[in-house]
């Protein structure tokens, strides 16, 4: 059983090995100039104003995050959507319960202002 995985591991391996070889290529016979204009960051066009550490705001992150905790439940419901016939009625409490759960979340998130922007 495992021989007939042996086509997969090849590809794999010669993959692999081409991206390696060609990398440390490129990075054995590549011509190396720095200079002052090729070292600096690269903004569109614009000269950087500033560093480029700049701190952020706790509130972007928060933000961030909550989109990610809201937004990720869209990756439960397409499959739920898929099989909601076989599940039945049980399958369709328990994704109102789900939604349920997360609208109380948003809810509080909402009432303690942490969708705000400006504060």
């Amino acid at each position: 059983m495992l021989l007939s995985y042996l086509p997969i591991v090849i590809l794999i391996l010669v993959a692999a090995g081409f991206a390696l070889t060609t990398t440390c290529l490129s990075h054995a016979l590549g011509p190396r100039r720095p200079t002052h204009a090729k070292l600096t960051p690269y903004e569109c066009g614009i000269d950087p104003v500033g560093s480029a550490r700049a701190r952020f705001s706790v509130k972007f992150y928060l933000v961030a995050m909550l989109f990610i905790v809201f937004d990720i439940e869209i990756v439960f419901l397409y499959p739920w959507a898929v099989i909601l016939n076989s599940l039945g009625l049980f399958g369709l409490i328990e994704m109102v319960l789900f939604l349920g759960i997360l609208l109380i979340g948003l809810l509080y998130v909402w009432k303690k202002g942490g969708l705000e922007w400006i504060t």
